[in-house]
């Protein structure tokens, strides 16, 4: 008898098992028997679970496991999955197989989910197109499913209105719009981009009208409410004069005063017929346009503005009169979230800025580097670097940081293939032997930019180089 087909028995076996799992919502539950050493050895998740229950009890009592998230003919597939490692893909359709993905990543059987990923965009592509948001849904909830998430962004890119049109669009999360309009490959105007946060705005709010005409003040005040967050990734200034005043004067409203004051200067300068803006007038509103955005998915141009007066040591209410330019070198959920591809990216760049998005929290951390990055296991010597951190509600608001500079400055800078961009002997590290171990403790830095020392996990990284 083979190893499969005993192990098969085995999991059909109704006296020996020790553990029950109870699969399914209130409407639809299902218990399966199952055997700990198995799942303890073929499953991380389960191995967890396992291990905080023999701690509670040790009176080897009969284990009870609830998985209220997965379907019990999907968890039935599964368990044969876990005990005799084979999966026949062609006894399934697609929409059986997305949920056997999900369902495995949720238990953490890696090898499983690589391979259904890999099936899924090489045979199911068509499949992924017609079902895009709910696949782009699922595979950004989940770090695990990165080549998932690759191939939505470019199928976003390509074709965005299969995504906005999509019924089920307004249903898309805060962090989900986020992402889809810092794309900057999507084939689609930025008003058009404009009018589709718009257009899920007003249906977050079901009591109100599409045509902003009929609005009081109230109204304006519950969509701007709604909408205050992406507002800062809209790009205006790219906006015709034309498409302004039709898309966004109806709407000034929920536009913060200062930035609309800003608009309505650009654009009457351009409506205006006598004014016939020379060449060089046009150049120097285009530089402007283009210093008042940024490629970013964590921070907005008003965090560009005050870190830039960090590296020249000026104060925060000096006016910039000479924006930098933040060149990104590096993005975690493009390029790979891993210590060596942020090495490949950065390595000999020097006046790099790094940003990191926490995950499951408001908090941004980063630090400047004006030397170069390198992974030869040397400290770095600068006066200038400095870490910093925001921790704010609200995507558009910086007034909440920490700024801390070099004290020890022959420490200032750690440069290891075994760390990603780390500050100090531990002040900010990423990545240092696994994904997880990200820390803040505070020792070659003026103060600590975290209020814990707690490991923490990173949603996102950026790079930028500073020109």
């Amino acid at each position: 008898m083979n190893d499969n087909k005993l192990l098969f028995e085995i999991l059909n076996d109704e006296e020996y098992f020790d553990i029950t799992i109870e699969v399914g919502n209130d409407s639809y539950i299902k218990k399966f028997r199952a055997h700990m050493i198995i799942l303890h050895y073929r499953s991380p998740y389960f191995q967890r679970i396992l291990s905080i229950d023999k701690k509670k009890n040790d009176d080897r009592t009969l284990t009870h496991i609830k998985l209220p998230n997965i379907l019990p003919e999907i968890f039935q597939i599964i368990l044969r999955y876990i005990y005799c490692g084979k999966l026949s893909l062609n006894d399934y359709d697609t929409s059986e197989i997305f949920k056997i993905l999900t369902a495995a990543n949720e238990l953490c059987l890696q090898e499983l989910v690589a391979h259904l990923q890999s099936f899924l965009i090489e045979n199911r592509t068509s499949w992924i197109e017609k079902n895009l948001y709910l696949v782009y849904q699922t595979s950004f909830a989940n770090n695990s499913l990165m080549e998932l998430q690759k191939l939505c962004t470019d199928l976003i890119a390509k074709e965005p209105n299969n995504l906005f049109k999509s019924p089920n669009f307004s249903s898309a999360s805060e962090k989900h719009l986020i992402s889809i309009i810092q794309n900057n490959n999507l084939r689609i105007s930025d008003v058009q981009i404009w009018e589709q946060v718009l257009k899920w705005g007003i249906s977050q709010n079901p009591g109100l009208s599409s045509d902003p005409t009929s609005y009081s003040k109230d109204d304006f005040k519950t969509l701007k409410n709604t909408l205050q967050q992406y507002i800062p990734f809209i790009k205006f200034y790219n906006f015709t004069s034309q498409e302004f005043v039709d898309k966004v004067l109806p709407y000034k409203k929920i536009l913060p005063k200062g930035l609309y004051k800003e608009l309505l200067k650009t654009f009457l300068t351009l409506l205006e017929p006598d004014s016939r803006p020379s060449d060089k007038s046009k150049l120097q509103i285009t530089k402007e346009i283009k210093s008042r955005t940024i490629d970013s998915k964590i921070i907005t141009y008003q965090h560009v503005e005050l870190i830039s007066k960090w590296v020249d040591r000026s104060h925060i209410t000096d006016e910039m009169t000479s924006p930098y330019r933040f060149k990104l070198l590096f993005r975690g959920s493009r390029d790979g979230l891993t210590r060596g591809k942020f090495h490949r990216f950065c390595d000999n760049k020097s006046r790099t800025v790094t940003i990191i998005k926490v995950k499951d929290s408001n908090e941004i951390l980063g630090g400047y580097n004006p030397i170069e990055w390198k992974s030869d296991d040397s400290y770095g010597t600068t006066k200038d670097s400095f870490i910093f951190s925001f921790n704010n509600d609200k995507i558009d608001r910086i007034e909440n940081y920490i700024l801390s500079r070099i004290m020890n400055e022959s420490n200032a800078i750690y440069n290891s293939s075994y760390y990603g961009s780390t500050f100090g002997e531990g002040d900010l590290i990423l990545w240092y032997l696994s994904f997880y171990c990200n820390y803040c403790v505070k020792t070659s830095y003026e103060k600590p930019i975290r209020k814990t020392d707690q490991v923490f996990t990173v949603e996102e990284c950026e790079v930028f180089q500073i020109i």
